[in-house]
């Protein structure tokens, strides 16, 4: 599994999601790597997203040395993280390559639109606002939210096609800014014939199972392993192992 940090694309790193990560290797029984990409606005687009394209093609590259199976790659990520893994998603389609079999979305930042769309009084209020969303996505793309022209895979809701992309599991709090825009897209995955599970969570915030042990996060949690595993054992059926 390759994983990407939170942050906002403005901060974050590899320890952010580091006793998690050793949490779902076990798990999973799976190679869990995490990769240190570039943070805006010193690196803006498309900087942080080649980062991490470049730690798949090396994991690929590598697998034998590993001990893993090319052919069976998932990618999680949380807010921004989550955001680059559905953009590496799309990315990796397009080039033909190396080719993912799942994408584990916590409340991923998918569009900057929300940016200069009205949302419901009650969602946004807490840890990630209004105002922060418009701070990391301007800093990522280098331009005002909401533009007509972004660099290509910036913003993953912007995509056209989302047809032929892996699984797709996304959880989101029904008090998070992003509620909407993952409504939407698991909405349009799912028109494409990809196999999309949205899971919203009553009461919870961006970036809630930082609380690890409260009810909703273990549901999170719970759900997003099961996931996870289900597209693992799929893949690992598909190639007789």
């Amino acid at each position: 599994m390759l994983h990407l940090h939170g942050g906002g694309y403005v901060l974050g790193s590899l320890a952010m999601g580091h006793a998690q990560n050793l949490a779902l290797a076990g798990e999973l029984g799976a190679l869990v790597v995490s990769v240190d990409y570039r943070l805006a606005p010193e690196h803006p687009a498309p900087a942080p997203l080649e980062d991490c394209y470049a730690v798949l093609c090396w994991l690929v590259e590598q697998a034998e040395e590993l001990g893993l199976d090319p052919a069976r790659i998932a990618v999680r990520g949380e807010s921004a993280g989550g955001g680059l893994a559905a953009a590496l998603a799309q990315l990796t389609r397009d080039k033909g390559g190396p080719a993912l079999i799942h994408q584990s979305l916590i409340y991923p930042m998918l569009d900057d639109r929300t940016c200069i769309t009205a949302q419901p009084e009650h969602i946004g209020s807490f840890i990630w606002t209004p105002k922060s969303n418009a701070f990391g996505w301007g800093a990522v793309l280098g331009v005002m939210p909401g533009a007509g022209i972004v660099p290509i895979y910036s913003v993953p809701a912007r995509t056209d096609d989302l047809s032929r992309l892996p699984s797709a599991f996304i959880g989101v709090g029904a008090l998070d800014l992003f509620l909407l825009e993952h409504m939407d897209y698991a909405r349009r995955l799912a028109e494409a014939g990809v196999p999309t599970e949205l899971h919203v969570y009553p009461g919870a915030y961006h970036g809630f199972d930082v609380v690890a042990e409260a009810p909703v996060s273990l549901s999170l949690k719970r759900d997003a392993t099961a996931a996870l595993r289900a597209a693992l054992c799929r893949s690992a059926d598909a190639v007789g192992t």
